[in-house]
């Protein structure tokens, strides 16, 4: 039994070993960091309460065990403040956290006592399978230790007689699965219970997936030693149909959960209970999807009711309001964004196009230059940001052009080349690099921009227009005409077009 139990350690340093070696390669591809979150994915890890943020860690394994237990509340998130932080030791939550670990500490502390009585109990003279030599009694039959099965491949015949060989088959002690189960249940959570490092989400029902199996042996086994020992029929029974009847209700529960998980809409809905702020926004998203658009608008400030700083949500609703002409307003939700998140770069450029529309040449013109002073630190998106600056950047040097200034124009759409991401759509910024060397007469530049702004999107109706001017300006009517009735294929109705055909034909 010695040897059993070093497997059965041995088993368990594996699993610890395996779910070490995997959570290092995770680092290791995430560049030996931990992973970066906002402040309301984590709020007891932002906490500056080294008590708080032990009590909610403390806390948050038997908020999820009680998921397990008992799934009545699910929800696709629980960041922000679906669980509230434990800020006292007062705290009526912190009961269950005791008594959690005490009966963690107890179920592992009896099952490896259970474990060495059984040792000594077998380690001794067994008379007729039930009495040891110093008259002690000993029941492996009623812990299921071992079956007899006959085993018809082991049987032969000899003399013209069949002998049947009986074989022990063994199965593993009670205490060595529920030691098992424990180890199914706490060693892949570990990870996420923030001991090594801070993660980003409060409680994730995704990393309950391989626990679970745990908990469901767990359970079993206790089933299991209730049946055995209960001594009247009507106790089996009583027994048996509680757990039929767990098994129907948990298995209705996930129909349901199941209808939740039919669309984004749905899923949402269902979240509103746990965490109103992140679902009442992410139902607004959907929602301005399906093109309903007063529906959006309430569920966005309904978000921002429950939480009135999130930047996301002031503008997305800001962008809504500004997709509707209610420019006003845009500018208000644009300019709490920015409050609330001085780095979000969208919410400046937003604001400088609206400005710029409304003849503010000068706020905007601030406005645009800010937004591209922002630095490339500690920022959620880092490809969206350097987006929006690169678009902050060609309105700047739009302003610039339509104000005269071509060489601070040319200047500007430089950095925007500079600072531009891979994943954005140059054309517009060649062609109106094109357009600032035509105005000064450098006319090889300018041909060289329309050519790069064409060979980035080939159906680019500005460049063809512009490109067409040039070559006409040049003397090479023939292929200007082309590109002027390439323009004009593109797009038929485009009556921009046609004028600056018309033009080029008078001339």
């Amino acid at each position: 039994f010695q040897r059993k139990n070093l497997t059965l350690f041995f088993s368990i340093g594996l699993l610890t070993s395996w779910g070490t070696a995997l959570l290092g390669v995770r680092l290791y591809w995430m560049g030996n960091k931990p992973p970066s979150f906002s402040n309301s994915d984590n709020p007891a890890a932002d906490s500056d309460s080294f008590l708080t943020r032990t009590l909610t860690f403390f806390y948050l394994p038997t908020k999820n065990l009680w998921l397990l237990l008992c799934p009545d509340t699910l929800s696709f998130d629980w960041s922000m403040d679906a669980v509230p932080l434990l800020k006292a030791v007062s705290d009526w939550r912190n009961l269950h956290t005791v008594a959690f670990y005490a009966g963690l500490l107890l179920l592992a502390y009896f099952s490896l006592k259970g474990s060495s009585n059984e040792r000594e109990c077998n380690g001794k003279t067994v008379m007729n399978g039930k009495q040891n030599a110093n008259g002690h009694s000993c029941h492996p039959e009623m812990e299921y230790k071992t079956l007899e099965v006959k085993s018809s491949f082991a049987s032969k015949e000899e003399n013209g007689l069949k002998k049947h060989e009986i074989q022990k088959l063994q199965l593993p002690s009670t205490e060595n699965i529920v030691i098992l189960s424990l180890s199914l249940l706490i060693v892949p959570f570990v990870p996420a219970t923030n001991l090594f490092f801070y993660v980003g989400f409060v409680i994730a029902e995704r990393v309950l997936y391989v626990p679970s199996m745990g908990f469901c042996l767990l359970v079993t086994v206790g089933v299991r030693a209730l049946y055995v020992k209960a001594q009247k029929r009507f106790l089996k029974n009583l027994v048996f149909c509680s757990t039929a009847a767990l098994i129907v209700f948990y298995g209705l529960k996930t129909v349901v959960r199941n209808g939740d998980w039919q669309n984004e809409e749905m899923l949402y809905r269902s979240g509103i209970k746990v965490n109103p702020a992140k679902a009442w926004g992410n139902l607004g998203n959907v929602l301005k999807s399906q093109s309903k658009i007063s529906e959006a608008e309430s569920a966005y400030r309904n978000a921002l009711y429950y939480r009135s700083n999130m930047a996301d949500m002031l503008y997305n609703l800001g962008l809504l309001l500004q997709e509707n002409s209610r420019f006003s307003e845009a500018l208000h939700y644009y300019k709490l964004a920015i409050g609330s998140r001085p780095t979000l770069a969208s919410a400046y450029l937003n604001t400088g196009i609206i400005l710029m529309n409304q003849g503010k040449t000068e706020e905007a013109r601030r406005t645009f230059v800010k937004c591209s002073e922002i630095p490339d630190e500690n920022l959620k998106d880092p490809h969206a940001h350097k987006s929006s600056v690169t678009s902050c950047l060609y309105n700047l040097g739009k302003l610039f052009h339509e104000q005269g200034h071509y060489e601070e124009a040319l200047t500007v759409y430089k950095e925007a080349i500079q600072k531009m991401p891979r994943q954005f759509a140059p054309q517009s910024l060649y062609n109106m690099m094109g357009e600032a060397y035509m105005r000064l007469s450098r006319l090889p530049e300018a041909e060289h921009w329309y050519v790069e702004s064409l060979r980035s999107k080939s159906d680019h109706i500005p460049a063809h227009l512009t490109y067409g001017k040039l070559l006409a300006l040049t003397g090479r009517k023939s292929e200007a005409e082309k590109y002027f009735m390439k323009a004009i294929q593109l797009d038929p109705t485009k009556g921009n077009c046609y004028m600056h055909y018309g033009t080029f034909q008078v001339d």
